[in-house]
């Protein structure tokens, strides 16, 4: 039996009698220390020949009773071998190491923030497209997630999210960050792995094949009766639509286009080079109807900076409308024409100039595609009179199908002659 009692115990605690040790026996013993509120059990022992001891608990979580039990059966492991105070330490450092390691894990959202803001902003021509893709694809989706624990099947998941939606080319440029995105968090010892390296387009949208649709004149009077009908489809939607038919504008320099590009008094759009996919300023000439449009959204812009003001009122990272938002906009167009895109708006233009007569050089000057070779390379000649002669001609077409008029008759326009 041991040598102490729990009357003993509270007797010593009521009076706050301190004490370095009390045996007990079988190597369990009891102190006191000024610095402690209740006494402790320690286990005591020798190991290759040292003196150890072991913390086991308080007095008041672990009875008398409790402490001898545990105190054998430490002894029993001593006995066969075991250094119980040495393996106790080693699980609480190992536990204290994992607690750190998940504090210190990085998710895939501040990989995301991390990756845009050290490889993309500044450096890529689009950053936008690139944040877009961050803020509605791959952060909903696995931004909670440790970088560590990502596995393929979560990329899979996430691509095929994309893909359901019916918007495969995303899923292509989706697959293509994100794999980015691991390759560096390999690099900054984030992961040891990349989980989307196995994936292909084949496994997201599948290969993007080149697109030859543009909209016949007929085509356009139909399209343009169904955005005047279409439920849930803003004003706004539809003269976003109208400026990409006129201007031939890529999407994204139009959605987020800031109100101090445009000189409506002049009728002229300063497109800055760091805004354009080829890094190439260009002045367009803006025909009289689109004037008319962008005086319309700037009055529904509120006093907006943007032409195309974020609708949402939480905290976004753009503060202008997400480049999806026309897409999605189109789809509620039920216009019954075989399938087109934003992007086939700019073909259809580029295809009614050639048919309005617009000399090729000027009509791709008007979407603001570099010229190759010799030419490129020597003509810095803007053709800002003969593209607003173009678009002019073109401004007419449309304002007809707008109309409801089907003038199937091609008019060549007159060009100015350059020296």
């Amino acid at each position: 039996m041991g040598k102490l009692s729990d009357i003993q115990i509270r007797n010593w605690v009521k009076a706050g009698e301190r004490f370095a040790g009390k045996a007990d026996g079988g190597g369990l013993y009891l102190r006191f220390r000024a610095a402690d509120a209740m006494p402790a059990w320690v286990f005591r022992y020798r190991f290759a020949g040292k003196a150890r001891a072991m913390l086991m608990g308080s007095y008041s979580v672990l009875s008398l009773a409790d402490a001898r039990k545990e105190a054998k059966r430490l002894a029993a492991q001593v006995a066969l071998g075991q250094d119980v105070a040495g393996e106790k330490q080693a699980r609480k450092a190992e536990a204290v190491a994992r607690i750190e390691d998940e504090a210190r894990a990085v998710n895939v959202a501040a990989l995301a923030d991390d990756y845009f803001k050290r490889m993309i902003a500044g450096r890529w021509k689009h950053p936008n497209i690139v944040r877009s893709r961050i803020e509605k694809d791959i952060k909903p989706a696995i931004g909670k997630m440790k970088v560590r624990d990502v596995k393929p099947a979560d990329i899979d998941a996430l691509l095929q999210k994309v893909v359901k939606r019916g918007a495969p080319t995303v899923a292509n440029d989706v697959l293509r960050w994100v794999r980015r995105m691991f390759d560096f968090a390999i690099k900054r010892h984030l992961c040891e792995f990349n989980p989307a390296a196995a994936f292909d387009p084949g496994d997201a949208g599948g290969k993007e094949e080149a697109r030859d649709r543009a909209l016949s004149r007929s085509e356009l009077v139909t399209f343009f009766e169904a955005m005047g009908k279409a439920q849930g489809f803003s004003r706004e939607n539809e003269l976003a639509l109208k400026l990409l038919l006129l201007l031939a504008v890529r999407k994204q320099e139009l959605t987020a286009a800031p109100w101090e590009e445009f000189d409506l008094d002049a009728a002229v759009w300063n497109l800055p080079a760091e805004r354009t996919k080829t890094g190439v300023a260009i002045a367009i000439p803006l025909p009289a109807v689109s004037v008319e449009w962008l005086r319309e959204l700037h009055r529904l812009a509120c006093g907006s900076h943007y032409v195309f003001p974020a609708r949402k009122m939480q905290h976004r990272m753009i503060p202008h409308i997400h480049e999806n938002t026309l897409n999605v906009a189109l789809a509620k167009v039920k216009h019954g024409l075989p399938p087109f895109t934003i992007h086939d708006l700019r073909r259809t233009a580029r295809t009614h100039l050639a048919g309005l007569g617009v000399p090729p050089h000027v009509a791709e000057k008007v979407l603001n595609h570099k010229f190759k070779g010799v030419e490129g390379r020597y003509d810095r000649y803007d053709y800002f009179e003969e593209r607003r002669a173009a678009l002019n001609a073109w401004a007419g077409v449309l304002i007809k199908a707008e109309s409801g008029e089907l003038d199937a008759k091609v008019i060549p326009m007159r060009t100015a002659k350059t020296a």
